[in-house]
């Protein structure tokens, strides 16, 4: 299957630099399966492709695509997802929830980016285009090092490998401040909470990432939710 088949079959058309991954075999995560982390996942670990080390972020192949695509149109789903509303699933989280092209709000090509979380019945705005989501997923990688069945060395290799085979995708304000914070130290640091503070490692402050993030790719509704079913 081909992102040409799926937008044929569903009446639209996915972000250019989506179809450029696709066709620099960025999308290409093989078959998954019982065995994909101990024999898919090393042949790919070298050279990652979109967002693989990222925390909590599942590609789906383009099969995985259609299906997911006719799964949250279908009048049964249990999400009752309002016919007004076109996602385009591209992406999942560990538990279920869809990373997604937000079709209704298309402009000049470009979509913002969504999370369609299946128990708060909402979606919440990550950025206005492909391209700032990567470049947000970077930095939120890079602020927290919390993986405990990883060290923190790996953790950085890994980030430092997926820069190398991402970097080209990004802007060259993009690829130069990920690529600064990626020369830095590991450092220890506190995130102030109403409730108190947690701590925290990475390669960057909580506080700088969000500094950062509206620095860098402004967008007006981020951060921002809306509910997409009238169910409760």
């Amino acid at each position: 299957m081909t992102p040409q088949d799926i937008e044929k079959k569903y009446g639209f058309e996915f972000p250019l630099l989506y179809k450029q991954l696709e066709a620099e075999g960025m999308l290409n995560v093989g078959e998954y399966g019982p065995n994909w982390s101990s024999e898919v996942y090393p042949k790919l670990k070298e050279n990652p492709p979109l967002l693989l080390h990222s925390y909590d972020f599942e590609l789906l192949t383009l099969e995985g695509v259609n299906e997911e695509i006719k799964q949250l149109r279908d009048p049964e789903d249990y999400r009752q997802i309002r016919k007004e509303f076109k996602f385009i699933p591209f992406a999942q989280s560990y538990g279920g929830d869809h990373y997604c092209f937000f079709l209704n709000e298309e402009k000049n090509g470009e979509m913002p980016i969504v999370f369609l979380s299946h128990d708060a019945v909402e979606a919440d705005y990550l950025a206005k285009n492909l391209q700032d989501f990567i470049f947000k997923m970077f930095l939120t990688d890079m602020a927290y090092f919390d993986n405990e069945d990883v060290s923190d060395q790996e953790l950085k290799n890994n980030l430092e490998s997926m820069f190398r085979t991402h970097k080209k995708y990004l802007t060259h304000q993009q690829q130069d401040i990920l690529q600064n914070i990626l020369n830095r130290e590991i450092i220890d640091y506190e995130i102030s909470f109403s409730y108190g503070n947690e701590e925290a490692k990475g390669l960057l402050t909580d506080d700088e990432k969000n500094i950062l993030l509206n620095e860098i790719i402004p967008f007006d509704k981020m951060g921002t939710s809306f509910e997409y079913s009238d169910e409760e």
